[in-house]
């Protein structure tokens, strides 16, 4: 029962931004089968063009469009790809100076083995079958053909693109510490339970394999209540992507008794504006089969009915 607990964890979201003039340019030439380079005041040509000139620090306001085939500069095998890599199988990323760029490229290159990729070879864009204005596009390079690279009929409008929507996504291994681990061991339990600081005596939940306040090593471990009082809230109005529940709802700071610092939770069966501070709540459990090692085992906490709590039993936990 000592050993320490750990789970993969995924933190994802959908990064949204504007282009602006300049990415706007190329990723609309993507769109129509075009590669856009940008001129600088040293009169290079490069790809993706630059926002700012690197020399003057002035906008970028010449444009080039460059050739679909080019040379490789470099390059550099990958034998094992991972997720979110062009391919799921080995490939090259390769550095392309495009015909008409003077600097090279940065993209995917699609061959079989290392034997077949080397400088100096020639490659074509390969298109994606649908392009909506992203990087992407370009599905990858490949070996040059005598027939060249042949741009796929589809999206094609005048609109330029002025905004991209990129997935951003985290995966790492989260390692809970031994008094993390009793505490979720707990709640796989049904129990809340905390540790308690030997010199200021504060417990805190969930615990802290040190107190913050005076650097003790925390050693004892204390089940607190599953009744607390809310201390401060947070009515929440603006839906999101990925919310489970229909605004307005709230999510407040609950100091369950026996603790010394608030754990933040969903307040649930009242009316979101009956919520207030010294409201006291209990938890609600989930179903006992859905349980896990997760704070999520509490479902939310709900009213329990009883008087509200006396300011001065929680002003210090504000």
């Amino acid at each position: 029962m000592t050993r320490t607990l750990s789970a993969p964890v995924t933190v994802a979201f959908d990064y949204t931004r504007s282009t602006g003039p300049v990415v706007g340019r190329f990723l609309t030439g993507l769109r129509d089968g075009i590669v856009v380079g940008g001129r600088t005041s040293a009169g290079e040509v490069v790809v993706p063009p630059l926002e700012y000139d690197p020399d003057t620090h002035e906008p970028t306001t010449e444009f080039v469009e460059v050739g679909s085939a080019g040379t490789v500069a470099s390059w550099t095998w990958v034998p094992e790809p991972v997720a979110g890599q062009p391919f799921d199988r080995p490939f090259a990323f390769a550095l392309v100076t495009l015909d008409g760029a003077t600097r090279p490229f940065l993209h995917a290159l699609d061959v079989a083995s290392p034997d077949q990729v080397s400088t100096g070879m020639r490659v074509q864009v390969r298109w994606a079958e649908e392009r909506t204005g992203s990087i992407t596009d370009i599905a990858c390079f490949e070996p040059e053909t005598s027939g060249g690279s042949t741009v796929p009929t589809g999206v094609t409008t005048v609109d330029p693109v002025t905004g991209v929507i990129v997935p951003v996504s985290l995966d790492y291994l989260y390692a809970a510490s031994p008094e993390e681990s009793a505490f979720y061991r707990g709640l796989n339990e049904g129990r809340i339970v905390g540790q308690r600081c030997p010199t200021c005596q504060k417990v805190y939940v969930p615990p802290r394999s040190a107190c913050p306040a005076d650097g003790t090593p925390t050693a004892e471990e204390i089940e607190v209540s599953q009744t607390g009082t809310i201390t401060t809230f947070c009515i929440v109005n603006v839906p999101f992507l990925g919310q489970k529940i229909i605004p307005p709802y709230v999510s407040a700071y609950v100091l369950l008794d026996g603790a010394d610092i608030a754990v933040l939770h969903l307040i649930l069966g009242v009316p979101a504006d009956e919520v207030r501070m010294g409201m006291r709540v209990k938890a609600v459990w989930k179903p006992r089969e859905e349980w896990t090692y997760s704070l999520e085992n509490i479902d939310h906490f709900e009213p329990t009915g009883d008087p509200d709590a006396d300011y001065d039993t929680y002003r210090h936990h504000l």
